[in-house]
């Protein structure tokens, strides 16, 4: 853009490379449009229902968890993602740092999911979750996982994660030969969803953002 002279600093075309602008003080154009400075930084909770994807944009045309927020003027992202038929908390923002500390395996930043799954997963099973399994040809990092119910016909646990491979808590329990029927992401870290109502979002602040990266989790 600097090449084809399409940039001006307080109206006088821009020649050299690595020019710094101070957007505060200086008018800064490309094409005779304004570029304000950096917008500000938003992180909204959204309690995701089933159906919603977790995509910018679908050529299917289904519905977008961009749409749940549609009355926030910043331009939103989600911060990973929620498989289609799975609910509950999903972070947006315009902060791509943050994103990344989120997403990254090495932060180690910890998950926690309420699974419900076809018949009785019994105590072997729960131990080689917790060890890690394979899933194509990588070992899953050690599941934190705990038995909240039961009946004739299901289980229900409390599964906490680090990772982010795709549909992986559904993965792991087909390799232990049980179908997760219902998936609920109750938290990131420490930031749960509380009372936050399906489909609803809510603006997080700093000690929200803080609760994230705790190493203290709370299952009870």
């Amino acid at each position: 853009m600097i090449r084809a002279g399409r940039v001006r600093v307080d109206g006088l075309v821009v020649t050299a490379m690595g020019v710094k602008v101070d957007p505060r003080r200086q008018r800064l154009t490309v094409d005779g449009k304004p570029v304000s400075h950096a917008a500000k930084k938003i992180y909204v909770l959204i309690n995701k229902p089933r159906g919603f994807i977790t995509t910018m944009k679908d050529p299917q045309g289904r519905p977008l968890v961009s749409e749940l927020v549609g009355d926030v003027k910043e331009r939103l992202f989600p911060v990973g993602r929620l498989d289609l038929d799975t609910e509950g908390a999903l972070l947006m923002t315009n902060d791509g740092a943050l994103a990344q500390r989120v997403i990254h395996p090495s932060f180690e930043i910890k998950k926690t999911y309420l699974a419900v799954v076809n018949g009785r997963v019994g105590r072997r099973k729960i131990e080689a979750l917790r060890k890690g399994i394979d899933l194509d040809g990588r070992q899953t990092w050690p599941a934190e996982i705990e038995i909240t119910g039961t009946d004739d016909n299901s289980t229900t646990l409390r599964i906490v994660i680090h990772e982010g491979r795709k549909r992986q808590v559904r993965r792991m329990f087909a390799a232990v030969g049980h179908k997760v029927t219902y998936l609920k992401r109750l938290a990131y870290g420490g930031l749960r969803l509380g009372n936050l109502r399906t489909g609803k979002y809510r603006f997080l602040n700093k000690k929200d953002l803080q609760r994230i990266f705790s190493k203290n989790i709370l299952y009870k």
